[in-house]
């Protein structure tokens, strides 16, 4: 008598097809957020400081695996700062360019200490607090470097406070921007986060409905094994 043909390879093909598509989405959903984020730099679209480049890089931390979690949001970050530097005809490469890719990377590693699996408050205060470590990181090397050569930043405490608080005279005071920088922070942080929690719970209800099908299939060898 035949051995009755195992049913196994078809079942672990589509195991394996779903969950490579599974992992696709998870990386593709990030990286449209990003594409989208890198619209946003648009001059004048949104007011000063207010971004969605804290929480995304946060986020990228999180949910991205491996090298792709640094390259991939640093050069987005590096081509629109250099893109908006032409734009306002500006020296492309400048000294500030490098702190500020410190400060992205920062926010990166602070992504890192998170998982997917985190919870989506725990996603949003890790949000929030990279965008105070943005503020603190780039205002103190601004003051410490003081690039612009501006005369309030004198290397005592007091013009480190001024850096963090008040700022250049003629502009904008430094306590505005970090407004704008928290509240950006949090709120694209938690839409991002909010995005991703909603895909993997989509992706986990799927599961649950395709799981109960190949019962059949497996009651069914079983049987035959027994005949």
């Amino acid at each position: 008598m035949a051995a009755p043909l195992s049913r196994h390879p078809p079942c672990q093909t589509a195991r394996s097809v779903y969950a490579a598509r599974t992992v696709k989405a998870k990386q593709t959903l990030p990286i449209i957020l990003l594409l989208v984020f890198a619209l946003t730099r648009v001059p004048g679209l949104m007011p000063p400081n207010f971004s969605a480049a804290y929480g995304l890089l946060f986020c990228a931390g999180v949910y991205f695996s491996g090298a792709i979690a640094w390259w991939l949001p640093l050069s987005v970050m590096l081509g629109t700062d250099l893109l908006l530097n032409w734009y306002y005809g500006a020296a492309l490469l400048q000294p500030h360019l490098l702190a500020s890719l410190l400060a992205y990377a920062s926010l990166i590693l602070l992504g890192r200490q998170f998982s997917r699996r985190s919870s989506w408050l725990s996603l949003l205060a890790g949000g929030v607090s990279g965008a105070i470590l943005f503020y603190l990181v780039t205002n103190t090397l601004a003051w410490f470097f003081n690039p612009f050569a501006n005369p309030e930043y004198t290397k005592t405490l007091g013009g480190w406070i001024t850096a963090l608080t008040k700022g250049t005279a003629g502009y904008p005071q430094t306590w505005e921007f970090f407004r704008n920088t928290l509240l950006s922070g949090g709120l694209f942080t938690g839409l991002f986060a909010g995005a991703m929690k909603l895909s993997e719970s989509r992706e986990t209800s799927e599961e649950e409905t395709t799981a109960p099908d190949e019962e059949p299939e497996e009651a069914a060898e079983a049987d035959e094994a027994k005949a």
